[in-house]
């Protein structure tokens, strides 16, 4: 299905919150860029950074902090009580997302030594036979129609990220119920609302538990962190846990099912994969750039009037990163292969999925480590896997913030 893009005389990309055409949506943002107006749910207005290089700047760029106290729509009561987008927007400066400078360097660094290179590494055994387990549970319906979504994609980053940070196995269906409510554009206010309650109360009593009942883990970390002079809060704690543990299994679910969509839909690239001409470190890094796994991420604030090129983004203002339109630079990736074909042999340009600068993503090096085991030891227990429904029939679930599908239908062994 797909919806209709405009702009107003004012050069407004006005979003779609049910995501029913992204390709259009991408090429629509990126046209008006680099910086261009959008709206957002709920008539809420802000700026995008849709090309490369200007996002390069702008994420490096000391004006634009992630304290929502710097937002003048919201400090002035005009974003709407409940609003769905505010879910990465912390109220209070107490995580990664809501930080800036030293503050951010504090957080930051409790989280920096679990997901280092090296640190992940000593991971891959254990991903490994995570994966082994989820495919061997998979073989009892190989000839029947599986979301590989909610079966494979979700459960395995979510036992990676959940043994991290001591999170029970019993409790990863609760949280994948959660978040789906969580990062929807459409969850009406009350609901969301309830949701963002029931998350911190969970993350309470996670730190209740583990306080009780150290473990080895990460929480047990943070914890004890707090309790040997670096001065970590229940609140900055929670904070951290509340960011980690969705961006630690949401980015790597999407990472898993765009990539699986991307090679069924392209057997000449995907050929190019099994007959070894391309490795799957490269399957990975296309993925990312052509459909990568956050559409748009919001948000940061002008602490001053910011010029980029014609356009200047005022004091209290909201600035989107668009990972979506920005993939489809011409300037950064070239217009042969064009930057909205899925070419495992492109050459030129980088891509900024993982975000710049201070704020890039800490779980990046884990995300790309599931992905480059996953997907090959998916296609080789099933080299058959193929989609149940047409391309066309996969449907978006109604984010304007991650880019993922609500249910990917295969059949394993057809």
């Amino acid at each position: 299905m797909s919806c209709p893009l405009h702009h107003d005389s004012g050069q407004t990309v006005v979003l779609d919150p049910y995501v029913r055409d992204l390709p259009a949506e991408r090429e629509v943002l990126y046209a008006a860029g680099p910086v261009t107006r959008v709206e957002l749910p709920e008539g809420v207005n802000a700026w995008a950074v849709t090309h490369h290089e200007a996002a390069r700047a702008l994420l490096t760029d000391p004006r634009l902090v992630k304290d929502i106290a710097h937002w003048d729509d919201y400090q002035q009561g005009r974003i709407p009580q409940g609003w769905p987008l505010l879910s990465t927007i912390p109220p209070t400066p107490t995580n990664l997302l809501g930080t800036d400078g030293a503050e951010h360097r504090r957080l930051r660094k409790l989280t920096a030594q679990a997901f280092s290179a090296r640190s992940i590494e000593r991971l891959r055994p254990r991903i490994h036979e995570l994966t082994k387990n989820l495919l061997d549970d998979l073989e009892p319906q190989a000839s029947e129609v599986v979301d590989l979504k909610s079966e494979f994609a979700f459960k395995l980053p979510m036992s990676v990220i959940g043994e991290l940070y001591g999170v029970d196995g019993a409790e990863h269906g609760y949280l994948r119920d959660m978040y789906v409510k969580f990062f929807s554009s459409v969850t009406p206010p009350e609901e969301f609302l309830e949701t963002y309650t029931a998350l911190e109360r969970y993350y309470d009593d996670l730190i209740e538990v583990r306080r009780a009942n150290p473990g080895q883990d990460l929480t047990t970390e943070l914890i004890n962190a707090g309790e040997s002079g670096d001065a970590l809060t229940d609140l900055e704690i929670r904070g951290t846990l509340q960011v980690v543990v969705a961006a630690g299994h949401e980015t790597t679910v999407n990472l898993i099912c765009n990539a699986v969509r991307a090679l069924l839909t392209h057997p000449q690239q995907f050929d190019l994969v099994k007959k070894g001409e391309v490795g799957w470190d490269r399957v990975v890094e296309e993925t990312l750039r052509f459909d990568p796994p956050t559409s748009n991420m919001i948000f940061r604030f002008a602490t001053e009037d910011i010029e980029v090129g014609e356009v200047t983004i005022k004091k209290g203002e909201a600035l989107m990163v668009s990972y979506g339109a920005i993939s489809r630079d011409r300037a950064e990736h070239g217009e042969d292969p064009h930057p909205d074909t899925f070419d495992l042999t492109r050459t030129k340009g980088r891509h900024l999925s993982f975000g710049h600068g201070p704020h890039v993503c800490p779980g990046s090096h884990l995300a790309r480590m599931e992905g480059e085991i996953a997907l090959p030891m998916l296609f080789e227990r099933f080299p058959d896997l193929r989609l149940a429904v047409s391309e066309d029939e996969l449907e978006n679930h109604p984010s304007v913030l991650v880019n993922s599908i609500k249910e990917l239908p295969i059949l394993l062994r057809p």
